[in-house]
């Protein structure tokens, strides 16, 4: 009777295994969804990676089989960073940092360095956006211990720990993390972050957008208009249908605070204009808050009774309503810290 039960048992077992084909559409479709992000419009992409996340879960009970087990985790911790990330670009910041916490937990149930680094990446980065820096460098050093991290990986690690000290005007520290973001070039790649990349990767444009918003949180405007100018000039070389909006809007922005900062509105007014072109849906809370700061700008003496600060004044409030996050009732506390 033993040995029948057994045979028995491991026959359904064998029967409990999902087809391979399965579990490939899987991976596409989220690699597909990851490269796309930048492009996408955010409501988009969270009916996506929602739906997606929903069928993995589904499938995680339809198989036994341990190897398809952890390409269903890993698939698991894809969609929900995906979520994480789309959730904040609503103005969602609640349940942005739950999908955070579920791809980092999905990615220790199975050993996954670099999920780990990716979601603890997105932690850093939210908990600064609540107004705790000195908890997001934290994160964000906790991030870069992970095993298996290239150096793609290590480079965001870097750029989010230099905006935490940024908010903590910490410029030594956050000046050494903008160097060592820019060191990372030996080569090491991890299949997250550079193979299947997208909204997981993170290249020079959008190193240099960060960096640039990190000088604005020093008060460096030059600093800022260098890297913002950089991260514009490499995203102009590539195709104006693959140019991540996630990235290029807020580089503008950043360029256009920078000459804030030096009394240039009609700088600000010409580094914007491409901005204001971006349509409702696809208008980000990293961008909103970005521009939020450069509208505090706006409000400094030397600004009053200007017509074109005015101007821009306007354009900038008449944008940010339509945004899906103010549309929603999002409030942040940041506002990038004017």
């Amino acid at each position: 009777m033993t040995a029948r039960d057994a045979a028995s048992h491991a026959g359904e077992a064998a029967a409990l295994r999902l087809d391979e084909l399965t579990l490939d559409q899987l991976n596409d479709d989220l690699l597909t969804l990851s490269r796309k992000y930048g492009c996408t419009a955010p409501s988009e992409v969270f009916q996506e990676a929602n739906n997606l996340l929903q069928q993995v879960q589904v499938n995680l009970e339809r198989t036994r089989a341990p190897e398809q087990h952890t390409r269903l985790y890993y698939a698991a911790a894809q969609a929900s960073a995906l979520l994480a990330a789309v959730s904040f670009d609503l103005g969602a910041l609640t349940p942005a940092v739950s999908f955070a916490r579920s791809a980092a937990q999905y990615g220790k149930t199975i050993d996954n360095g670099p999920v780990q680094a990716y979601a603890y990446g997105m932690l850093a980065f939210m908990a600064f956006w609540d107004g705790r820096p000195s908890e997001s460098v934290r994160l964000a050093k906790a991030g870069q211990q992970f095993g298996g991290l290239g150096d793609t990986a290590r480079r965001r690690l870097y750029a989010i720990e230099a905006r935490a000290h940024g908010h903590l005007r910490a410029d030594d520290q956050a000046q050494r993390a903008i160097r060592s973001a820019l060191e990372q070039t030996g080569g090491q790649r991890d299949e997250l972050h550079d193979d299947i990349g997208g909204e997981f990767g993170f290249d020079a444009a959008r190193t240099a957008m960060s960096n640039a918003t990190t000088c604005l949180l020093l008060r460096d405007p030059t600093g800022a208009e260098e890297f913002a100018s950089a991260a514009l000039a490499l995203l102009s070389s590539q195709p104006q249908d693959e140019v991540p909006i996630v990235v290029s809007g807020p580089a503008a922005i950043d360029l256009a605070r920078a000459r804030l900062m030096r009394d240039e509105v009609e700088g600000a007014q010409e580094a914007l204009t491409p901005v204001f072109q971006v349509p409702p849906g696809w208008r980000g809370s990293g961008m909103m808050e970005r521009l939020v700061a450069a509208r505090i700008e706006l409000t400094r003496p030397q600004f009053r009774g200007s017509p074109a600060a005015l101007s821009l004044a306007e354009q900038i409030e008449d944008f940010s309503a339509l945004s899906p996050a103010r549309r929603l009732g999002a409030q942040s506390p940041l506002a990038i810290e004017a």
